[in-house]
């Protein structure tokens, strides 16, 4: 070939170099530091770690021109502050064991990287020392002077990458880099609720604004976890959020998770700490989302803010350059408890869907803008032939021209009115106390879909084909627990060719697939061979099926391909099963479904992560028609 080789020098041989100590901390701070909000996030996780209960954190044009962080912690002496700016100095670790760490940093390198690509000072002062200064610009480090500073340190960086001016070229707008920041802030503040941090924005000088700001809370974990969250992803998660509590094998997992009806668009809303330190791993995004798959469509994601704490032995923090992804000893142990722990708590919710949806339906209805002329209401009694029309209007066509209105009480679909004789059950719509269940009790039913029913402090609007959806739903899936899913064998087994790797890891998940009746074994080589699939799927391209699972396996680290499409049979089976809109229902038929929507898990919302009916409190209502 006549192309050069772009990977060969000039010269005939590569010359093996050591790099001075300004190009590593520069390389350093390519690995580290991102943009403004790698710093930031490092600098901050270095208050945490020296023990501050208050942090103070201001920034100047996305942080690019100043990051300035104050806290109230131990401090550093004179002395430590050469030390803190050397490569791998640190007081966190020893160095004899990279598993045992308990605090965000451990490496040593944010200091001097930061140092090498901006323009950094440390104040600090330690008790019983003096408050000292250092500075570093460029990777050249002044000597260590006095300063004025009562207690804990103040570290100000600025001209971030005037020592690397290329890095500048790959900055964002300053909105963008400060919008970085403030999920930076949030996150951290959300795993360490004792602390309080204040996010301000100093551009263009003066004290600048608040753009952030949660005080320390106090008591217990849960409790400040709670006020936290609420204060950090808004009081609708907090009123929507079930809280999570469960431990398995030394793994312990908390936090709160949203109901179904409270999903989002995207995982934006997705927030997952290890021994409190903000990680994004796959691993355990997957296994947040296979909880919920069985509620949301594939295009609706779960809200939720989980903490796992366990052994710092059995995980590893130290597998990348951010420390932002994690490695656990047993994966299957950490996956599988956050899936269980969801679905219980979720199931223990029952019918209970998202307060949002209500806040929703009564911002649908508005009154009347301020300043408009009042609407004027004729209240003059209309002429006979007016009268006659509008009941002609109104009366069904199956109807004879000589039934009036007092004839079509049983009929009415706006209406809950039974012939109430000594055999009907429909007395129980108006019996005591029926009033104070969950749902009420039915009062009506309107365009032959919605059931309107009155509770003790409000009303609910049921949607009776999509909450029966789910309750048919739930009751197959129950048999299918029980009775397994028939498998179908196949006459001859259709063999799949796959790498050894693809194999091996399909093979490991056989046993898993078998519950759902997709049977497979290894045929020599790569090959597997697969030899039965669920019958209730019929007909199945088992190679397609075999590669979507093993997609899923690289993405998530586990499969619910098989049970999602079974599940979605069932799902059909379910809406052709269950009560039809346009069906007429009497009193007992939806006082009953609302017992059964008590009584069963999920009902709150429908297969497709959808609500099943919406409460309003009578005080909302009231306020609409200004009663209050």
């Amino acid at each position: 070939m006549n192309t050069p080789d772009p990977h060969i020098s000039d010269s005939e041989r590569p010359v093996i170099r050591q790099l001075d100590d300004a190009a590593i901390n520069r390389i350093a701070a390519g690995e580290v530091v991102e943009r403004p909000a790698s710093a930031v996030k490092e600098l901050v996780e270095n208050a945490i770690d020296a023990g501050a209960t208050r942090i103070g954190i201001e920034i100047a044009d996305g942080g690019k021109t100043l990051i300035r962080i104050t806290d109230d912690g131990c401090g550093m002496s004179p002395e430590d502050l050469p030390l803190a700016l050397s490569r791998h100095a640190t007081s966190k670790i020893d160095g004899s064991d990279l598993l045992n760490i308990h605090t965000f940093g451990f490496r040593g390198e944010a200091l001097p990287s930061l140092g090498a690509v901006g323009r950094l000072s440390i104040t600090s002062r330690a008790v019983g020392h003096d408050a000292a200064m250092i500075k570093v610009a460029g990777g050249k480090m002044e000597a260590v002077r006095p300063a004025a500073l009562r207690s804990g340190t103040v570290v100000e960086l600025s001209d971030l990458f005037y020592a690397t001016p290329a890095r500048l070229k790959f900055m964002r707008t300053d909105r963008a880099e400060s919008q970085a920041i403030s999920d930076v802030i949030k996150r951290l503040a959300m795993a360490e609720p004792s602390i309080g941090f204040t996010l301000r924005d100093v551009s263009g000088g003066g004290q600048g604004r608040v753009t952030f700001r949660a005080d320390p809370l106090s008591g217990d974990l849960f409790d400040a976890l709670h006020g936290r969250l609420a204060s950090v992803l808004g009081r609708e998660f907090a009123e929507n959020a079930l809280k999570i509590d469960a431990t398995r094998d030394g793994i312990r997992l908390y936090g709160y998770a949203a109901l179904p009806t409270y999903s989002r668009g995207a995982a934006v809303a997705q927030f997952l700490f290890v021994n409190t330190r903000p990680v994004k791993d796959k691993m355990l995004q997957g296994a947040l989302r296979g909880a919920y798959f069985d509620f949301l469509s594939r295009d609706r994601h779960p809200a939720a803010a989980l903490f796992i704490d366990c052994d710092p032995e059995m995980v590893d923090v130290n597998v990348h350059p951010a420390k932002s992804e994690v490695r656990f000893r047993d994966p299957g142990i950490a996956r599988g408890l956050i899936v269980s722990a969801l679905r219980h708590a979720l199931a223990e919710a029952g019918h209970r869907a998202s307060t949002t949806v209500g806040s929703a339906t009564l911002g649908a209805m508005t009154p009347e803008p301020a300043g408009m002329p009042p609407r004027v209401y004729q209240m003059d009694r209309p002429s006979i032939g007016a009268r006659g029309a509008s009941y002609a209007t109104q009366r069904p066509a199956d109807l004879p021209p000589s039934m009036g209105f007092s004839e079509l009480a049983e009929s009415y679909s706006g209406q809950l009115v039974e012939a109430l004789g000594p055999t009907s059950d429909a007395g129980e719509a108006t019996a005591p106390g029926v009033e104070h269940l969950p749902l009420g009790a039915a009062r009506g039913q309107v365009h032959e879909n919605y059931i309107i029913a009155q509770t003790a402090d409000g009303m609910v609007i049921v949607d009776q084909h999509a909450a029966h959806e789910r309750l048919v739903y739930e009751k197959l899936k129950n048999q299918m627990t029980e009775n397994g899913v028939a498998a179908q064998a196949l006459l001859i087994p259709e063999i799949v060719e796959l790498s050894d790797n693809d194999s091996a890891k399909l093979l490991e998940v056989a046993d898993e697939l078998a519950k759902f009746g997709l049977g497979i074994e290894p045929f020599g080589g790569g090959a597997v061979a697969v030899r039965e699939t669920p019958a209730i799927l019929g007909e199945v391209n088992a190679e397609a099926m075999i590669k979507d699972i093993l997609d899923e396996l690289d993405d998530q680290g586990s499969s619910q391909l098989v049970q999602a499409k079974v599940e979605a049979i069932l799902s059909r089976v379910a809406c052709h099963g269950s009560i039809r809109s346009g069906r007429r229902m009497r009193g007992e038929e939806m006082n009953a479904l609302l017992r059964e929507m008590e009584a069963t898990p999920h009902s709150g919302q429908c297969n497709h992560g959808r609500p099943t009916y919406v409460e309003l409190k009578l005080a909302d209502i009231e306020r609409l028609f200004g009663r209050t």
